[in-house]
C-alpha cells in the first residue's frame, strides 16, 4: 500500500470554495477515472497563521498505480487550473510512503 501526500494552503476568504471544488469536481473526477488500485483519498483541514492549511492523503496499492493517476512524473503534484486560482502556495512535489500499519485494517488487503 502507498500513501500520496499533498499540501495546499489557501486564504480564509477561499477556504470553502477550495473545499467545495475539491468535493464536488476534483475527487468526483479521480473516482471517475476508476483507476485499478486507488482506494480513496482523506482530506484534512486547518486553521493556520496564513490562512487555511489542506492536507490530502490518496492510497493506492502500488507505485504502478499512482503512475496511473499522476502520469510517469508521478512525484510532480496534480493541482487543476481551478484549484491552482484558489491556492496561495501549495507543494509541487507529492511525497509518497509505503504503508507500514494502518487502524482497523490489514494494510496488505488495502
Amino acid at each position: 500500500m502507498i500513501s500520496r501526500i499533498w499540501h495546499g494552503w489557501t486564504n480564509c476568504e477561499n477556504a470553502d470554495a477550495y473545499e467545495e471544488l475539491l468535493h464536488n469536481e476534483i475527487f468526483t473526477n479521480i473516482a471517475k477515472q476508476s483507476i485499478r488500485g486507488y482506494h480513496g483519498i482523506h482530506l484534512l483541514r486547518r486553521d493556520v497563521e496564513e490562512g487555511v492549511e489542506f492536507v490530502t492523503i490518496m492510497w493506492f496499492d502500488t507505485l504502478d498505480a499512482v503512475r496511473t493517476f499522476a502520469r510517469e512524473d508521478y512525484e510532480v503534484a496534480v493541482v487543476p487550473p481551478k484549484a491552482r486560482q484558489l491556492l496561495s502556495k501549495f507543494d509541487h512535489i507529492s511525497s509518497h510512503y509505503q504503508v507500514i500499519e494502518a487502524p482497523n485494517s490489514d494494510v496488505s488487503k488495502i
